[in-house]
């Protein structure tokens, strides 16, 4: 790995879930060291904010956000938009979400999906903070959702662990919207990814965790941590032809223009 030097953010991880609870101090020490200086901890259930809240505010320069996950839609309680709106105004929370929808594993019906995202959109543009979108299998209805959202004014947000198509990169693009890469980019298989991400201007990419999944190379196969960023971060620099401390800079930058509420 190089030597730490220009600041990452890792705009995307879930460091309440129970793999980081015997160690989360020394995970977040470690993504010190690498030189990630701030960590965005992503809500998935709204009856678990408590605990994402706890992460976010046990360390300096750590965040959260608070929505739904769409697997959890049909499931979770009390999924209300003043509910969101009113979590959302806590000074460490800095995003919506996140929220979207996932018609890959189906784990609750398209309807009631597209119910609570559009509910969360609402809730984007109410409290004014960035939207964090989850979308998979499901590109067309995630654009036209996004574009009945956008039509009213005031969204903005990111397609976070992007693997989609160019269709909806460039939908997003157009609406404002960033593209966050994770260490699916640096798998071997991930061409068709790699061909839509070299597209993205460097002014709206964002690189993320989605700790405690989808370990960038060379570390495939290990538990994720904030960390790990660096390898996503410095497997992007090479691919777009560009130094490590441009990509480092330009991605710490956009997420300080996207997630204003949490910039240094």
């Amino acid at each position: 790995m190089k030597p730490v030097t220009a600041e990452l953010v890792d705009s995307h991880c879930h460091l309440d879930f129970p793999d980081f609870a015997a160690e989360l101090d020394a995970v977040v020490a470690r993504a010190r060291e690498a030189g990630v200086g701030r960590m965005l901890t992503i809500c998935t259930r709204l009856s678990k904010f408590d605990e994402v809240l706890g992460v976010a505010e046990r360390f300096e320069r750590m965040f959260c956000s608070v929505g739904v996950h769409p697997h959890e839609a049909a499931h979770e309680p009390d999924i209300a938009l003043d509910r969101i709106v009113t979590l959302a105004k806590h000074p460490k929370v800095v995003g919506i979400g996140e929220a979207g929808l996932d018609y890959y594993y189906d784990k609750s019906p398209h309807d009631k999906q597209q119910e609570v995202f559009r509910l969360h959109i609402e809730a984007a543009r109410q409290s004014g903070l960035p939207l964090i979108v989850h979308s998979r299998d499901a590109d067309e209805d995630t654009v036209a959702l996004l574009r009945e959202g956008a039509e009213k004014g005031g969204l903005k947000g990111v397609i976070h662990c992007f693997t989609a198509t160019q269709y909806l990169a460039d939908a997003a693009l157009e609406m404002g919207f960033f593209i966050s890469l994770s260490g699916i980019v640096t798998f071997k298989n991930a061409e068709a990814l790699r061909a839509v991400a070299k597209t993205v201007p460097l002014d709206r990419l964002l690189v993320e965790t989605d700790a405690p999944y989808l370990a960038p190379m060379p570390m495939r196969g290990k538990r994720n941590e904030p960390s790990f960023v660096r390898h996503t971060a410095t497997y992007v620099a090479d691919m777009l032809g560009i130094p490590f401390d441009e990509l480092a800079g330009r991605t710490t930058a956009n997420f300080n223009r996207l997630f204003d509420k949490a910039a240094a």
